[in-house]
């Protein structure tokens, strides 16, 4: 009987730890010291400045746009072109070191306000990725292979603040064979 009870929590969904590859010890102590130096882009001023400003002024296809036109899109596209040329895209990439391979910011509402890269998915709302940030506290994924860079990381997130203000979350993707 307990046997066919994990065989059924195994199949609906329930117990993930068979296909996700956990971290090990070494990596987990580099992944959470590296967090801990990231967390401070949260409440940096001028992300914090420029995340309320693409807050107040978003893109003008922004509201029209579906996971599935987003998946449409070609890098080279005007939108994904709006996004990795804005001011908050380029201030990160000038934070960016070698561990790190990916970074994205979703506003409020779980879409994308800067990334260095096309993300796979539009919004991140109702994942855990932002979801969490957005109640204040950070968030660490399992090791994966991420779709936009190929590489093995680790997603970490963290909330990005006004004051006690939650604005949006910061994903950033931390490359295994670099830390």
């Amino acid at each position: 009987m307990r046997f066919l009870l994990v065989l059924s929590l195994l199949f609906s969904g329930f117990v993930t730890v068979l296909s996700a590859e956990d971290l090990t010890a070494a990596q987990k102590t580099s992944v959470d010291a590296k967090l801990a130096k990231l967390v401070a882009w949260g409440t940096d001023a001028n992300v914090v400045k420029l995340v309320k400003a693409a807050e107040a002024t978003p893109f003008a296809w922004a509201s029209a746009m579906t996971q599935e036109k987003w998946t449409g899109l070609s890098v080279l596209s005007p939108e994904i072109k709006d996004i990795t040329k804005g001011e908050l895209t380029v201030y990160l990439r000038g934070r960016k070191d070698d561990q790190i391979s990916e970074i994205f910011v979703s506003g409020k509402t779980g879409t994308k306000i800067a990334f260095l890269a096309k993300t796979s998915s539009w919004s991140h709302k109702g994942k855990p990725k932002h979801d969490l940030p957005m109640t204040g506290k950070t968030w660490v994924g399992t090791v994966e292979t991420d779709e936009s860079t190929g590489l093995k990381q680790v997603q970490v997130s963290f909330p990005i603040l006004d004051g006690a203000k939650v604005l949006g979350s910061i994903v950033v993707g931390l490359a295994l064979s670099k830390l």
